[in-house]
């Protein structure tokens, strides 16, 4: 175990692919959903919860079923897809918000997203929906969540989208029934509401960018950032919670130690909250079918790349938790799907551990621009594994949660093929130390670390050894 681990974090980036393609470049449609957990799809078969369309899209790409987001929370898991670096390197330490900003925040206007790289090698590139990547700053835009102790939203000029041509976009605002947005020359203050749910307006927009803001004869790449199934479950329309309202949740709930029981304030928390949460997901995947199906209308679709994945899960009630910046699974996995139907083969991955933040250098690799992925790049380029359809079973991932005013207190961690490491630090000194062995203990009901000293060690000294190859200054406390 010990060598297979330290062979994996010495060896940073791996696994990169030698794509040249004399043809002209693939598109990219690249959707990703707020805090969905890996296992709800209908083809998963763990969770209840519907969704035709992603089954669809599964059946016909591979379907990486290990895939987790190192840095669950929004901004910084965000921040480590669009920069390829991990959040001491690229700034994006926590949330962005008026909490964080004086500690700067957000997503540097000179970081080389891979979106700048793809405009300047001829792209045309759209961004559609949630944001979140820019600091709130006073005046605060006049939006409801910019009202209290925190404000949450700002606008992002052009001169901070990172090559972002397109823009129908907003910061982050979670009343679904009503989004707002900017678009692409809507100056700050004058943004606008929809009365319309906003995964729906998000994919009518898709479509309408399909057909009357591309040259087809050239590549594009586009976004679309939908926020449900984020918090605000309840904010769906009825017709996707009428799938659901005979959902029997005490069954859902039998034999998971890891959910608390009914009539305590955890407990109701999960089952008052998961209808709604299947609801929006299945609507969710209705509206990304429709820009599947777009694309297939238009004879895009066996030329464009296809990704589908969130930027986290979410506890919700589990383990005592709501929220998602916590090192259990229901908050670090998440759906990963890729279809490329002229160069992949369908298939599912249950073994290859895909991070979020590793689809930088990977689609750029798929796109044949893997020697224009920046030096400063840190994560895996896993374009061999989706091309040649061979897992991996060496991968190892890290775990972060940062305090943005304190630097030296908050996680790191590894999650292995077997366990879920990670250690914690108040102003630099080490006060807890957290072992899971999913493979016994998948609930992660049992803290094995005071049991296993020997594996304590070596886990942290692998811990230490990424973290100093990473320049992470977090390696000093270990």
């Amino acid at each position: 175990m010990k060598q297979l681990i330290k062979k994996t974090l010495l060896t940073l980036p791996v696994l990169a692919s030698a794509c040249v393609y004399a043809q002209s470049p693939p598109n990219l449609v690249f959707i990703m959903a707020d805090q969905w957990r890996g296992d709800a799809l209908g083809s998963i078969g763990t969770e209840p919860v519907k969704t035709p369309c992603l089954d669809q899209l599964a059946s016909e790409g591979i379907n990486f079923t290990n895939a987790i987001s190192s840095y669950p929370v929004s901004s910084p898991a965000r921040g480590m897809l669009m920069t390829g670096m991990y959040p001491h390197k690229n700034k994006v330490l926590g949330n962005c918000n008026s909490a964080n900003t004086p500690y700067g925040v957000e997503l540097p206007q000179d970081a080389r997203c891979w979106s700048d790289v793809l405009k300047d090698n001829g792209y045309q590139t759209g961004y559609i929906g949630k944001w979140h990547l820019d600091a709130p700053h006073k005046p605060y835009v006049n939006t409801s969540n910019n009202r209290g102790a925190v404000a949450w939203n700002e606008w992002c000029p052009r001169e901070r989208r990172h090559g972002f041509d397109y823009w129908t976009a907003y910061g982050t605002y979670d009343y679904h029934l009503k989004p707002m947005y900017w678009d692409t020359d809507t100056p700050r203050e004058s943004f606008y509401y929809v009365d319309q749910w906003g995964p729906e307006y998000e994919a009518d927009k898709a479509i309408e960018y399909l057909n009357q803001h591309i040259d087809k004869e050239k590549p594009f790449a586009l976004v679309v950032s939908m926020n449900p199934p984020h918090t605000g479950y309840e904010l769906v329309p009825d017709k996707y919670k009428e799938m659901y309202k005979d959902l029997d949740v005490e069954a859902l709930c039998a034999g998971r130690p890891d959910i608390a029981a009914k009539g305590t304030e955890m407990g109701d928390y999960f089952r008052n909250n998961i209808r709604n949460y299947y609801a929006c997901m299945t609507g969710v995947d209705e509206n990304v079918g429709r820009i599947i199906s777009e694309l297939k209308r238009l004879g895009l679709s066996e030329h464009t790349i296809v990704v589908f994945t969130s930027d986290h899960g979410i506890c919700m009630g589990t383990h005592g938790e709501t929220g998602k910046n916590i090192f259990y699974e229901e908050a670090m996995r998440i759906p990963l799907i890729i279809s490329w139907p002229e160069k992949i083969k369908p298939q599912v991955d249950d073994t290859t551990m895909f991070a979020f933040a590793d689809l930088y250098p990977t689609m750029l690799s798929l796109m044949g621009l893997q020697t224009q992925i920046p030096r400063e790049v840190q994560t895996f380029d896993l374009s061999s594994v989706v091309l040649s359809g061979k897992k991996d079973k060496k991968i190892v991932q890290p775990y972060y949660f940062i305090q943005p005013s304190n630097q030296s207190t908050g996680y790191r961690g590894l999650r292995t093929a077997t366990y879920t490491f990670a250690i914690h630090a108040t102003d630099g000194k080490i006060d807890d130390i957290i072992l899971f062995d999913r493979a016994s203990d998948p609930y992660q009901m049992n803290n094995i670390a005071p049991q296993q000293p020997k594996l304590v060690k070596q886990l942290r000294g692998e811990l230490k050894t990424w973290l100093k190859k990473t320049e992470d200054p977090f390696f000093n406390y270990l």
